[in-house]
């Protein structure tokens, strides 16, 4: 109410100056007598004479004050000519803006009013136009003025900041008078006239924490050490107050946000000194064991920590990473742990920032350290075999039984419970060993042969006795050592060809040897040739000593006539203890060849056959032969398989084909009420057949010397007969066999039956005799009576 008050009275001292003002500008335009239309002479203060132009009136700016609200409209001023003697002949005139609707201009007195409340704010000045005319004739006294009408300004637009809420960030730990943001008021009022627009900043909330400057409006720190931990946001309320700040001047306020930003000025702390975890022994390498957490109340990266081992016995078995998403330390393991060698470890973990502010480096380490503690659990584990594979000889040949080897586990837990082994049937299909479930050694079913089979992979089960999901796993190799129980043969299937012309001692084939065994039963074969043919007359042996003999030509001179083939038994030896040797006969052929020594022919029979004819042309021939026999199986095949023909050729003639249909009969009291005919042809009487097709124009007459007689038994004639009477018959039809059964028949005996040849009028018929058949013959005698009666109804 107190505000409303100084309002009130500043408006109405405002007007009141403003009313004195107007009236004296008034009263010194009316005092301006207006000189005669020619001009008059001033004498200056010298004598001097001054010329001065004319003029209607003269005046300065008129003032009228915003938003008054008076009951009566506000004099702006008068206007006042020269030449108005006061008798009412001039009348004022007043255009421009507003001229009318604001403003208005008594045309005898020359008041101007104002008839609306005027807001400097929406338009400071007008600019009207006065002129004086005469009152009867409306033509102008004087040429027309302007003049402006300024609108006095008041105080009534409090201020208005440019945002009705602002948002700030400051760093926390900031010095005291930092600057944090500027807030800028406006004040619609008039900057020139008076203090309605000088406007002065100033805090209602937010003490003690910040300070606003009064003239600019920035906002600064006004304490150290904010801590943003402690609190990060804070509400301040800036007022912006007009009249210099004064009282009765108009305020507006706007409030201001301002966040504490982080910086790392807090190390990492755990919150506790030891963390004990636990693991299993039966845990596998990259498994997680345990979770740390170093809390550190800065956020963004100023709180970022990397956790590390820097210490203990387990260094070695753990490793420990970070995960910066829950910024938490996650130690895993590192080895294979065993509880009975090492039941428990100990750590020593680190945490510290990863980014540190210089600044605050004073402060101490950004760094914690924590003792983890980790305990080994027992678990319940497989057996273990003592030796991660095994590798076995036996002799082949052995007997059964013979013992190949022994395999041992162990229970790794602390009951070490009784092992039970067993081999892997998939690994020895042929079962050729077995094993002692208590002991575990490994023998022989049967025999085993180097040859067939030099090494055996087996695998061997060991099992928990009271625990059989518990079970272990072993490779055993097991390798059959040799035995020279194989003797040298040849290598290949030879044959020797040796030319009769062969000279003395010339070597015609070299023949290696194959063992089974091993190279030690057998390093180097010795080949020889039996006691009983050592001094043979036609052939001899060349050791190479190198596994391979050559057969050499003993004699000159060979004859397929008298011997083509000869048999030459080797003995072949290994070196093995005990040593082993095979005869293995060598066949020789004896071959004629040319004086270079090139086969020509090894068959004896070569010397029976034709000179000119070589066995290349005889082969040549007994080919050609076998072609033609299969050319001709062919034909014959395809000619067989030929169907008969579809269309039947003239010369098969079958017009004397027997019919039978076979039709019972009505029985002896049907053929004698029946007439038979009825049924005949007429023109069959005389024995001939005509056409069943078209009837001919002519008919034929077989000749009658060439039918044989009825009771002829001789069918060669007979047939021949009609053979001759088809050729000649020239109205058979084209096919013999085609029968046509379009021939009606010249008529019944027994007369038609049809009623189209019948008379077709009613007059033709006489039905009056039907009136005497009695009544149940009426109805039709009046429908066939006679037309005399139709006439006489119509």
């Amino acid at each position: 109410p107190k505000m409303k008050e100084d309002h009130c009275l500043h408006a109405a001292l405002l007007c009141l100056g403003v009313l004195c003002y107007s009236h004296a500008l008034t009263t010194e335009k009316l005092n301006h007598s207006r000189p005669s239309l020619h001009g008059h002479h001033e004498k200056g203060k010298e004598g001097q004479v001054l010329h001065r132009s004319k003029r209607g009136w003269v005046w300065n700016q008129f003032f009228v004050i915003e938003e008054y609200t008076g009951p009566d409209p506000v004099l702006v001023g008068r206007l006042h000519s020269d030449i108005d003697s006061g008798d009412g002949n001039i009348k004022y005139i007043l255009s421009g803006e507003g001229a009318g609707i604001i403003f208005v201009i008594d045309d005898k007195s020359g008041n101007i009013h104002a008839t609306k409340t005027l807001d400097r704010e929406e338009r400071a000045q007008y600019t009207l136009t006065a002129q004086a005319v005469d009152r009867n004739t409306n033509r102008p006294l004087e040429p027309p003025s302007e003049f402006i009408v300024k609108v006095q300004d008041i105080n009534d637009n409090p201020p208005e900041f440019l945002h009705e809420n602002y948002h700030a960030n400051v760093p926390e730990r900031s010095n005291v008078g930092t600057s944090v943001i500027q807030v800028t008021a406006s004040d619609a009022d008039d900057p020139t006239y008076g203090n309605s627009a000088k406007l002065v900043y100033s805090i209602l909330e937010g003490q003690p924490y910040f300070s606003v400057e009064a003239q600019t409006g920035i906002i600064r720190t006004a304490l150290p050490n904010m801590d943003r931990e402690a609190k990060e946001e804070y509400h301040v309320v800036i007022q912006a107050k007009d009249m210099g700040g004064h009282m009765g001047g108009l305020s507006g306020t706007t409030k201001v946000t301002i966040t504490l930003t982080d910086v790392n000025d807090n190390p990492p702390k755990f919150p506790q000194s030891v963390y004990q975890m636990s693991v299993s022994e039966a845990a596998v390498p990259g498994e997680e064991v345990g979770r740390v957490k170093a809390k550190d109340p800065d956020i963004g990266e100023n709180g970022l920590v990397a956790y590390s081992i820097i210490d203990g016995d387990g260094m070695d078995m753990f490793e420990i990473t970070t995960d910066y998403e829950t910024q938490e330390g996650v130690v895993k393991l590192k080895k294979t742990l065993d509880y009975e060698t090492k039941k428990s470890y100990s750590l020593k973990v680190e945490a510290a920032n990863v980014h540190i502010d210089p600044k605050f480096i004073s402060n101490g380490p950004f760094k914690d350290t924590v003792t983890v503690k980790i305990a080994v659990e027992d678990a319940d584990e497989p057996p273990v075999f003592l030796k991660p594979s095994y590798i076995f000889e036996v002799q082949e040949n052995a007997a059964s039984g013979t013992v190949v080897g022994k395999v041992h586990a162990k229970d790794p837990d602390a009951a070490n419970s009784a092992i039970r082994y067993s081999i892997d049937r998939h690994t020895d299909l042929e079962r050729y060993f077995v094993i002692n479930a208590e002991d575990g050694n490994i023998k022989t079913i049967k025999a085993l042969d180097r040859e067939e089979m030099a090494w055996h992979n087996i695998s061997v089960f060991a099992v928990e006795v009271h625990k059989q999901h518990q079970e272990a796993k072993v490779p055993v190799a097991i390798k059959v050592v040799d035995v020279n129980d194989n003797a040298p043969k040849f290598a290949a299937a030879y044959e020797a060809f040796v030319c009769e012309n062969a000279r003395s001692n010339q070597q015609f084939i070299t023949i290696s040897a194959d063992d089974k065994d091993d190279s030690a039963n057998g390093p180097r074969f010795i080949f020889s040739l039996p006691p009983e043919i050592i001094h043979n007359p036609n052939f001899t042996l060349r050791d190479n000593r190198d596994n391979t003999v050559s057969v050499l030509v003993r004699r000159e001179g060979f004859s397929r006539q008298k011997q083509d083939l000869y048999l030459l038994p080797i003995v072949i030896s290994d070196g093995g203890v005990p040593p082993l040797s095979s005869t293995n006969t060598l066949t020789i052929r004896v071959c004629g060849c040319d004086s270079g020594g090139s086969l020509l022919s090894c068959n004896a029979e070569a010397y029976v056959l034709n000179a000119g004819l070589s066995t290349g042309a005889l082969i040549a021939i007994l080919a050609c032969i076998v072609i033609l026999l299969v050319i001709v199986v062919l034909f014959v095949t395809l000619k067989r398989q030929k169907k008969e023909p579809l269309i039947v050729f003239e010369e098969e003639d079958v017009r004397e084909n027997i019919i039978t249909y076979d039709d019972e009969g009505g029985g002896e009291e049907d053929t004698e009420a029946f007439d038979i005919a009825t049924l005949q042809n007429p023109d069959g009487i005389n024995g001939f057949i005509p056409r069943k097709d078209i009837k001919p124009e002519y008919q034929y007459l077989p000749r009658p010397g060439l039918r044989p007689a009825p009771n002829s038994v001789d069918v060669d004639d007979f047939i021949n007969t009609r053979i001759q009477e088809a050729d000649n018959d020239p109205t058979a039809p084209p096919y013999d066999s085609i029968q046509i059964y379009g021939y009606e028949g010249r008529g019944s005996v027994a007369g038609s039956l049809s009623s189209l040849e019948s008379a077709t009028t009613d007059s033709d018929l006489d039905y009056d005799y039907l009136q005497n058949w009695g009544p149940r013959f009426k109805k039709l005698a009046d429908l066939y009576g006679s037309k005399d009666t139709f006439d006489d109804d119509s």
